[in-house]
């Protein structure tokens, strides 16, 4: 059997990303990729030039990544992970990005290869000058007063998913207590 005869098998002949039936092929996903059906996802000429072209970028195709972000197939998991992370800017996918759960070994792979690099993005740092990575988790170092929401993020408080502020790198996003709000970098300290 081939990898694509693999892969129409595994995805029931649908594009594994947004389910579409016409213009399938077996696409491999970097890095370390190394051809075989672990690392490859079935996908329709659609998303496929979309993900190569950012150019072509549909946002709303890839409201599909609602469903598919569910797969139990690491592979999808990593390409709807850094297809969420690319869009992340648009708001309904960092709520999608919020609610997904990657063991440390595929989030590891999703992590390693951006789609889009972030043109010329400042790194963050953390309390510790440890470079923080969007999807990270952090821990406040510090009471602070979450202005507008009329609460106090206590200190010890775990942040996942965090999201870096392209623009300005002592700033990250992330979710306390059910509310997005932006936080500084000097105020938080890396979790393994």
């Amino acid at each position: 059997m081939t990898i694509e005869s693999d892969l129409l098998s595994r995805s029931q002949s649908r594009c594994e990303l947004c389910s579409a039936t016409e213009g399938l092929s077996a696409y491999q996903v970097l890095p370390d990729s190394d051809g075989s059906v672990d690392h490859s996802i079935l996908l329709c000429s659609t998303c496929i030039s979309q993900i190569e072209d950012a150019s072509q970028l549909d946002v709303n195709h890839w409201r599909c990544l609602n469903d598919s972000m569910w797969s139990q197939v690491p592979v999808i998991q990593v390409m709807a992970w850094r297809m969420l992370n690319r869009l992340s800017g648009e708001g309904w996918p960092q709520e999608l990005l919020d609610m997904l759960y990657l063991d440390d070994e595929t989030l590891a792979w999703a992590q390693a290869e951006q789609l889009q690099d972030a043109p010329d993005q400042e790194a963050h740092f953390d309390s510790n000058g440890v470079s923080l990575n969007s999807g990270d988790t952090v821990v406040l170092t510090k009471d602070l007063n979450v202005k507008g929401a009329g609460f106090t993020a206590k200190r010890g408080t775990a942040v996942r998913g965090i999201s870096l502020v392209a623009d300005n790198s002592d700033h990250i996003e992330g979710r306390v207590n059910g509310q997005r709000i932006v936080i500084l970098t000097k105020f938080v300290k890396k979790t393994n």
